[in-house]
C-alpha cells in the first residue's frame, strides 16, 4: 500500500507528511520513503496550540474552530504529496495533541485535534485517525505507540538497540536482538516509555530569549556556547516522573511553559546567563534519557539510534554520548530510516495495520491490558 503518514508532535512546529510504500504483511514489512514534506504552522496558530497545551481555557466553539483549522492544515499538507503521486491508498493522521492525561488510578485520556473525517472529505482518501483512544480504553497510556513499528523496522538480529525519539518529549523503544526469520511474533522484552523532556524546554527558552524570532536551538549552537549547571540538573532530576517506573507517558502538561518558567527562575537565582541556561536544559534532556536507561532497562543497549528534531542538535547528542560512554549514538538516518520523518512513517505503518485488522499497540510499552486495533477509519 501507498500511505501518507501525517504527524505533528509535542514540539508543535508544523505538520510532517511522509508518503511511504509498505510492502509485506503483518509485522513482516518493509517501508520505502517515496516523498516527504513539512509545513510549518503559522506563528499565531502555533502560539494558540501551545497556550492550550499550557492550560489556557477555551470554549467548545473555540475548540471546534481549532479542530477545523488543524484538520484543514493536515489535509493541505497531504494534498501536496497527492499532487506528486495520484495512486495513494490511505492517509494515516496522528493529529495534534493538545491534552494528555496518563492513567493514574483511572483511565487516561488523550486529545488529538485535526479530525480524520474532515481530512478524508478534503482529500478524497480514506483516513485513519484517533490512534490513541483504543489503547487508553484498555487501561494503557496511549503512548508511546511507535515501539512496535521500531521493532519491525529497526531491530537487529544480534544487537540490542534503543531507539530514542527526541521531539518535544523524549520516548524510547528498547529492542532486544530479534532474528525475524526464526519467529513470527514480537520477541519478549521489547519495552517503551516516555523518558521526559526532549526539546520542549529548550524550545521554550530560545523562543523567550529571541522574542519568537527563533523557536529552537539550531544545531545546538546556543547550548554549545554555555556551561551546564550540574547542581540544577540534579535538582530537576528529582521530579517524581523520572523515578516513576514504566509504562509511563507525559507531555506539556508537566514539561511545558510553567515548568520551564520555574527552571528559569531557579537558574536566575544561580545567576546563569541565557547560554548557560540552554546548556543546562540540554544537559537535563541527555541526563534524563541516560538515567532512564540505567534505572529501567534490563541491560544497557549495544547502540542508540536517535530520531526526531533532537537528532539534529549536536550539543544534545554530544551530551548523550558523554552519559553513555562506549555506546555508539547515531541518527536513524545512518541505517536508512529518516530521522526527520520517522514518526510520520510510523503512523503510516499503524494505518496499514489498522486497515488489515492487525493490532497496533504493544502492551509492554503502553501498559494496556491487551493488544488491540488502533485508529478510526473514515471513508471519503
Amino acid at each position: 500500500m501507498k500511505i501518507i503518514g501525517l504527524m505533528s508532535g509535542t514540539s508543535v512546529d508544523g505538520v510532517d507528511a511522509a508518503l511511504v510504500e509498505v510492502i509485506g504483511q503483518g509485522y513482516d514489512i518493509q517501508v520505502d520513503l517515496l516523498a516527504a514534506t513539512t509545513q510549518a504552522y503559522s506563528e499565531d496558530m502555533r502560539s494558540h496550540i501551545l497556550s492550550i497545551c499550557s492550560g489556557q481555557p477555551l470554549s467548545v466553539a473555540q475548540l471546534a474552530a481549532l479542530d477545523d483549522r488543524i484538520a484543514l492544515a493536515f489535509a493541505q499538507v497531504a494534498q501536496t504529496l497527492i499532487a506528486e503521486d495520484s495512486v495513494i491508498d490511505l492517509i494515516a493522521s496522528h493529529g495534534q495533541t493538545v491534552y494528555h492525561r496518563p492513567p493514574v488510578g483511572n483511565l487516561g485520556y488523550s486529545l488529538q485535534l485535526g479530525r480524520g473525517a474532515l481530512i478524508a472529505q478534503q482529500t478524497g482518501l480514506s483516513t485513519v485517525s484517533n490512534f490513541r483512544a483504543a489503547d487508553l480504553a484498555y487501561g494503557g497510556q496511549g503512548a508511546p505507540l511507535v515501539p512496535p513499528v521500531d521493532a519491525c523496522l529497526l531491530s537487529h538480529p544480534q544487537r540490542h538497540r534503543c531507539v530514542q525519539n527526541i521531539g518535544g518529549i523524549g520516548n524510547v523503544a528498547y529492542l532486544p536482538a530479534w532474528d525475524k526469520s526464526t519467529r513470527s511474533g514480537f520477541p519478549d522484552g521489547i519495552k517503551g516509555w516516555d523518558t521526559g523532556p526532549g526539546n520542549a524546554l529548550i524550545d521554550w527558552a530560545v523562543t523567550q530569549f529571541t522574542q519568537g524570532a527563533q523557536t529552537y536551538d539550531a544545531d545546538g549552537q546556543w547550548a554549545a556556547q554555555g556551561n551546564a549547571d550540574d547542581s540544577l540538573v540534579e535538582q530537576w532530576l528529582q521530579q517524581p516522573f523520572f523515578r516513576q517506573p514504566p509504562p509511563k507517558s507525559t507531555g506539556r502538561e508537566l514539561f511545558g511553559a510553567q515548568y520551564a518558567q520555574h527552571c528559569w527562575q531557579m537558574a536566575q537565582a544561580q545567576q546563569l546567563g541565557q547560554a548557560d541556561f540552554i546548556a543546562t536544559l540540554t544537559e537535563l534532556t541527555a541526563a534524563s534519557i541516560a538515567q532512564s536507561y540505567r534505572q529501567f532497562l534490563p541491560q544497557l543497549p549495544d547502540e542508540v539510534l536517535v530520531g526526531g528534531g533532537g537528532s539534529r542538535n549536536r550539543a544534545l547528542l554530544q551530551r548523550l554520548r558523554a552519559h553513555l560512554p562506549n555506546i555508539p549514538v547515531s541518527a536513524t538516518d545512518d541505517i536508512g530510516l529518516s530521522a526527520d520523518y520517522k514518526e510520520a512513517i510510523a503512523f503510516a505503518v499503524l494505518g496499514f495495520w489498522r486497515t488489515h485488522q492487525i493490532p497496533g499497540n504493544l502492551p509492554s510499552a503502553t501498559g494496556a491490558s491487551r493488544f488491540c486495533l488502533l485508529g478510526d477509519i473514515h471513508r471519503p
